[in-house]
């Protein structure tokens, strides 16, 4: 998941997914630390700066800014930081120079504010803003104020969480704090346009302001609401540039880290790389210091530095950046990874990868991989993978709290291990790999059965991790043998159905998530987690549904599934119906599927590019919709399951017919496709999908890797089609697909034998070609009521008829009734024989059977069981078949038709409902052959036209 999403690959779909990666929390490094990441303190000497402060303890980055011979001392409370002597002291200083004011005494509040924060390892609380924003009401910045001073208060304010948003500030509040954000970016916009540059721009003051305009936004701010923040970052932009590509003042290797931190936040935060043409230049003129700054033998980055430039790269990347087309990322890339091996494999205590760093850097890894960088052929890559995984297990097992994982980092670094494990790193040979999602699978057991709240895992979390699993499972860990992993599976299913279910915001599963959590639901039962014996993976189920239908049915765009979610969530309903799931039990599945329909004709007829479903997404979705109506899924005519299925059959068939295109036709999705389009049946019309059935079967047929499941279900595709031909012509010549029926009936031939399904698609295949049948299939009998009554009442009106029941001809599967004396076939058809159970449409199976038994010389009488469902109709239907027959009680034994009354019966028998004749179910597709089994005598007839008659 996803993307969770997760972009989500397997067998039968592209998944996927694509995941959001959820944030690390990775700050401007530096001394002072607390749960929002390291916060870089800032030195900013001024020119009256007194030499013995140099060594002073007391001093630090914020004491430069105080007037000579003051120093800020460890403050212990936070009522002494905002004291009416405090604030006095800062308007009269802002007062006595008026416009003249340099903005020094502010400067150093802020620098006060930020270490009060730093000391408490922790942001201001909400407590704490409320006591402080009041007092800022009057804050005002002067043109006059200097760059240190301007920079060194935005930093401090925003590394301190004064611009925090509280969830329960008061409006008053809110205005203060946007009032006073809006005025020192204002003031950071007037220093960034003037012309010329200002002279006390630097490159440190730079990097500050970008990570505290990074910082804003990571912790709330929304940059297209906040439209002062987004000019701020523009205007900042091409300072970055400049000082970059300058040869004096140049960024240290920290700055470069936290500038390219600060772009991947931005980026991530809805920053739009396409959009945003300095970002890209500010980007291009940083990575070749970070290359540069990597290779050189002094100057080394620190663990912290490196973490947050690999896993800056790697956000940029994914949020736009294309590895192949910036040759510079690479190198980058490549130059920093022999330093996260090194740093891995240090003894040094300054070199150690904390908990965070260890978790960041095998997720940038997996990003990295996950966007085209081969493992295979990138020696360092997996180099650096094979020293970071040891600290896994270490940090794991460790009894320091200090060491451990918090819930974020274990959903990160098993999506990151699952995400390597399917771009090729193989789980049985790396040992070191198999020891860390051990560990890692009993943590999120431990964490998600925890009672504290600080273990507990987020929406997003639960989505990554379950994904996670599936894809490992996907990649060789036996879901059966892995006693962690079916633990982990069902601590976590409790909590799917608890956020589902949650009424708080912050708990709600996005579109995305709904769609990777009903995937990964899927995949489970397909891997062996039976959904009878798992009760909470029902419960999470249709607690999952009612998001579907309620997210589908909002006019809100934000709760929109994208194309490749649509094409998920209903293959996920047709692997979950396909395995056991009750659609009676569920009915939050129908109503799923009602309300994604409409959205599934409006992707497929969409001209905009990302409104596009893939090949194998449209594939996926016209599988899912055959399964789930073979499975019995009954919809209203206000579903648009009609306007649906034509829109993605144009939407393949473009994709067919395009040279650019074809490549997307994988071999599971050719095959899929096939038997999809067979399996729809007269809901397709024929002549519309020719030339994508034609060319979906000559790929089967060059291809010779095809596994005996891909050949039956191929084969039964042809011969479906053959079937429709055939009912439609009534000729029975040979035809190109008759030559592709004997080719795959030949390879399957070969590789038997097979399961029943196999055996079956054989013995049809067989009768079809007429030749001898090589298996001998063992066939379930099943009589149902409407078939067992018909067959009482009608041999009750007959009592001489000959009626044999369930009866296999020419090893095909069994017909309802034969009576052998007139070499006929009834067929008694419930709904499982039309599709979306219409008693309108034949399905794919309905119309190979008849057209099997017609080839074989049977006539073929097909009664829906909607005509048999009361008395009074089944004495109708049966007066019908006796007219047909011509059957009178004195003459048994020699059969006699008036054709004058046949032809009146005939009118009477074609008639539907509404009095018209119809096409869409035929009573028999040939002329009524007269022949008396075992008779001494026969009496000949002349050949008629094929007539069309249904029983409505």
């Amino acid at each position: 998941m996803d993307s969770g999403g997760a972009g989500i690959s397997y067998k039968y779909t592209t998944s996927g997914s694509y995941y959001k990666q959820p944030d690390d929390h990775a700050g401007a490094s530096g001394s002072g630390q607390y749960r929002y990441g390291k916060v870089r303190q800032v030195y900013v000497p001024l020119r009256y700066t007194q030499k013995r402060n140099e060594f002073n303890p007391a001093s630090d980055a914020c004491s430069a800014n105080h007037p000579s011979g003051h120093s800020i001392k460890p403050v212990h409370g936070f009522h002494a930081l905002i004291t009416p002597e405090k604030m006095a002291w800062l308007a009269e200083g802002s007062a006595h120079y008026g416009d003249r004011y340099d903005g020094r005494n502010h400067g150093q509040f802020a620098c006060s504010i930020k270490q009060y924060a730093s000391g408490s390892k922790r942001p201001l609380n909400h407590s704490e803003q409320r006591q402080l924003i009041p007092l800022l009401h009057d804050f005002k910045v002067t043109p006059r104020w200097t760059w240190r001073s301007l920079t060194t208060t935005l930093h401090s304010l925003t590394s301190a969480g004064v611009f925090t948003p509280h969830k329960f500030m008061d409006e008053g509040y809110r205005e203060t704090q946007a009032t006073l954000l809006s005025t020192l970016l204002e003031a950071v916009i007037f220093k960034c346009n003037q012309k010329p540059e200002a002279r006390d721009i630097d490159s440190q003051g730079i990097t500050n302001l970008l990570w505290a305009l990074a910082k804003l936004v990571d912790n709330g701010l929304e940059l297209e609401k906040t439209p002062k923040l987004k000019e701020a970052v523009t205007a900042l932009l091409p300072l970055v540039q400049s000082k970059a590509e300058s040869k004096v003042d140049r960024f240290t290797p920290q700055e470069v880290a936290n500038l390219l931190w600060a772009m991947a936040k931005l980026v991530g935060n809805g920053l739009k790389l396409e959009n945003t043409p300095k970002l890209k230049e500010a980007v291009a003129a940083l990575l070749p210091l970070v290359k540069t700054k990597a290779d050189a033998k002094k100057d080394h980055f620190k663990p912290q530095e490196v973490t947050n430039l690999l896993w800056a790269v790697a956000k940029l990347v994914d949020n736009g950046l294309k590895l192949e087309k910036t040759p510079k990322l690479k190198h980058v890339v490549a130059a920093l990874l022999p330093h996260v091996k090194n740093k891995a494999e240090s003894k040094e205590e300054k070199d150690h990868l904390n908990a965070q760093a260890t978790a960041n850097l095998l997720w940038a890894v997996a990003k990295l991989v996950d966007h085209g960088l081969e493992l295979e052929t990138t020696v360092q890559l997996k180099e650096a993978v094979t020293a970071l995984l040891p600290h896994v297990k270490t940090r794991t097992e460790s009894k320091q709290e200090k060491d451990h994982f918090i819930p974020q980092h274990i959903a990160n670094l098993l999506w990151a291990l699952a995400k390597l494990v399917d771009n090729g790193l193989a789980l049985e040979k790396t040992a070191k790999l198999k020891e860390a999602v051990a560990t890692l699978l009993h943590l999120v057991k431990t964490k998600a059965e925890s009672q504290e709240e600080k273990d507990h895992f987020m929406p997003q979390h639960i989505s990554n991790l379950l994904w996670a699993m599936v894809k490992l499972v996907d990649n060789g860990l036996k879901l059966e043998k892995t006693v962690k992993l079916r633990e982990a599976v069902a601590a976590l299913l409790p909590h799917v159905k608890t956020k589902a279910e949650s009424k708080a915001g912050k708990d709600h599963f996005v579109p995305q998530h709904i769609a990777n959590l009903l995937w990964v639901m899927a995949k489970l039962v397909e891997s062996g987690l039976e959904l009878e014996n798992t009760p909470k993976l029902k419960e999470a189920v249709a607690a999952l549904l009612f998001h579907v239908k309620i997210n589908a049915e909002s006019k809100e765009e934000k709760d929109h599934f994208k194309p490749q979610g649509i094409s998920n969530l209903l293959w996920s309903f047709a692997k979950l119906v396909d395995n056991g799931l009750e659609l009676g039990e569920t009915p939050q599945l129908k109503e799923a599927v009602v309300a994604l329909l409409p959205h599934v004709k409006t992707k497929a007829e969409s001209k905009e590019e990302k409104g596009h479903f893939t090949t194998q997404g449209a594939i996926n979705l016209l599988w899912a919709l055959a399964t789930l109506l073979d499975n019995g899924l009954v919809l209203d005519k206000t579903a648009k399951l009609e306007e649906a299925v034509p829109a993605l059959l144009y939407h393949v068939k473009i994709k067919a017919e395009s040279k650019e295109e074809r490549d997307g036709f994988n071999t599971q999705g050719t095959v899929n496709l096939l038997w999809a389009m067979a399996k729809l049946g007269e809901a397709i019309e024929l002549n519309l999908v020719q030339s994508t059935f034609d060319f979906l079967v000559d790929r089967i047929s060059k291809n010779p890797q095809l596994s005996q499941q891909d050949i039956s279900m191929s084969l039964w595709g042809v011969m479906v089609f053959s079937a429709r031909v055939y009912l439609d012509s009534g000729s029975n010549d040979k035809n190109l697909l008759e030559r592709h029926t004997g080719e795959l009936f030949s390879r399957l031939e070969n590789i038997c034998p097979g399961g029943t399904e196999v055996k079956t698609v054989i013995a049809m295949a067989a009768s079809w070609l007429g030749r001898a049948c090589p298996v001998v299939p063992d066939y379930q009998i099943f009589i149902s009521e409407f078939q067992s009554t018909f067959r009482d009442q009608l041999q009750s009106s007959l009592p001489f008829l000959k009626i044999e029941e369930e009866k296999s001809l020419n090893s095909l599967p069994p017909v309802d009734l034969l009576l052998p004396d007139y070499n006929t076939v009834i067929d008694v058809q419930g709904p499982s024989h039309y599709v979306n159970g219409d008693f309108k449409t034949r399905n794919g199976s309905t119309l190979l059977k008849i057209a099997l038994l017609q080839k074989l010389g049977f006539e073929v009488i097909e009664i829906p069981v909607n005509k048999i469902d009361d008395q009074d109709s089944m004495k109708t239907v049966i007066e019908q078949v006796k007219a047909k027959l011509a059957v009178l009680p004195e003459a048994h034994g020699s059969v006699s038709l008036n054709s004058g009354e046949w032809a009146a019966d005939e009118a009477y028998f074609t008639a539907d409902d509404g009095g018209q004749c119809s096409d869409d179910c035929y009573f028999t597709a040939e002329e009524y052959l007269e022949e008396q089994i075992k008779k001494p005598k026969k009496r000949k007839r002349k050949r008629k036209r094929p007539v069309k008659t249904s029983v409505r």
